[in-house]
């Protein structure tokens, strides 16, 4: 049987059925089709959220709710090129449909990935305090903490999973032994988790001196407080393909100027913008760096992400920058942490 069809649903089913179709096949997604197998439409998880949430009822149609436009591509399109697009958008699923619209296939990200297991670890920087988000760290350090009822570093140690990441090692320093008690050793994930323990403050890089031994592979690091919807698998190829010896993620933000920036030369007026809006790029809290890279940081000393690069600029070595355009949300403040609350169920649960 072709695992297409185990999710396939008609659209007269109500929507208590899909939720059990979806359940028993954990494949997170149903295929709404006619009785010639023609794709109408596909249900997840946050489409029939969303639909509960406009009032619909379980009884209801699947009708209310399922999305009549998805994503398809073509039977002649060669599978590797398939298979590409889905890791570069980070697609989860991809019906593959014939010149009538027939189902033909169902390709699944995960099943790719796993294919590919990635030999590049992850370092997930977990050791700050919180200080902004008090009293909710007083007794939880901050990556603990929970959005959409899971932990924040759960849901980020997830997203690299699905993407084929298998090696990862969380730094530690704050409330650690509740990290190192709450994700082990990682075999409930089934990938292995070493940790690296910040006895003092180290700062945002001098935790990646505490290797037992360097890595041979770039290490992508990203920082504990994080939810976002790139794809990592790209991201470490862009690291590869432009040959650098680090990799900063950044992200564009506007800055509002509240008064009307005047432009001169001299004492004549050039020009005059009235409150303007300027578009600025900053770190994003992600990187990737190469061993050479990891080399230059001191052993055990308190040592930030923005000196590591200032070295590479200083030392002229090749350092670029990959500019993120999906979803991303620093959770530092009370209102970032709300905002995620709030924001989870739409981008994170379809």
């Amino acid at each position: 049987m072709k695992e297409w069809k185990k999710v396939a649903v008609s659209p007269d089913i109500t929507i208590k059925k899909t939720i059990d179709v979806i359940d028993r096949t954990a494949l997170q997604i149903a295929l709404v089709v006619d009785s010639e197998d023609r794709l109408l439409g596909t249900v997840t998880d946050g489409d029939i959220r969303r639909g509960l949430l406009r009032g619909c009822e379980l009884s209801d149609s699947i009708e209310t709710v399922y999305h009549r436009q998805p994503m398809t591509a073509s039977a002649d399109t060669p599978m590797e090129h398939i298979h590409s697009r889905m890791k570069r958008y980070y697609l989860k699923h991809l019906p593959v449909v014939d010149s009538d619209g027939r189902i033909v296939s169902l390709e699944i990200l995960k099943n790719i990935l796993s294919k590919d297991p990635k030999k590049s670890p992850v370092v997930l920087m977990a050791g700050g305090l919180g200080s902004r988000l008090r009293p909710l760290t007083d007794d939880c350090p901050k990556p603990l903490l929970k959005v959409g009822g899971k932990p924040i570093l759960e849901i980020i140690l997830e997203k690299f999973v699905d993407e084929g990441f298998q090696n990862f090692f969380i730094s530690i320093n704050y409330m650690g032994d509740s990290i190192r008690k709450y994700f082990g050793d990682g075999s409930r994930w089934d990938v292995s988790i070493e940790y690296l323990e910040e006895n003092q403050r180290l700062g945002t890089a001098g935790g990646l001196s505490l290797f037992s031994e360097l890595p041979d592979e770039p290490v992508i690091v990203m920082n504990g407080d994080l939810l976002t919807k790139i794809s990592f698998n790209a991201l470490l190829n862009f690291h590869k393909d432009s040959r650098a010896s680090a990799t900063m993620c950044v992200r564009e933000h506007e800055v509002s100027i509240p008064y009307g920036v005047v432009r001169a030369e001299s004492a004549r007026l050039i020009e005059l913008q009235e409150k303007p809006v300027q578009k600025i790029l900053v770190n994003a809290g992600i990187y990737v760096l190469s061993p050479e890279a990891l080399r230059l940081i001191p052993e055990n000393q308190y040592f930030d992400m923005t000196e590591l690069f200032n070295q590479m600029i200083e030392l002229n070595w090749h350092t670029s920058v990959y500019q993120i355009k999906e979803y991303w949300i620093d959770i530092g403040r009370m209102k970032d942490f709300e905002m995620a609350n709030v924001e989870f169920g739409k981008f994170f649960s379809s």
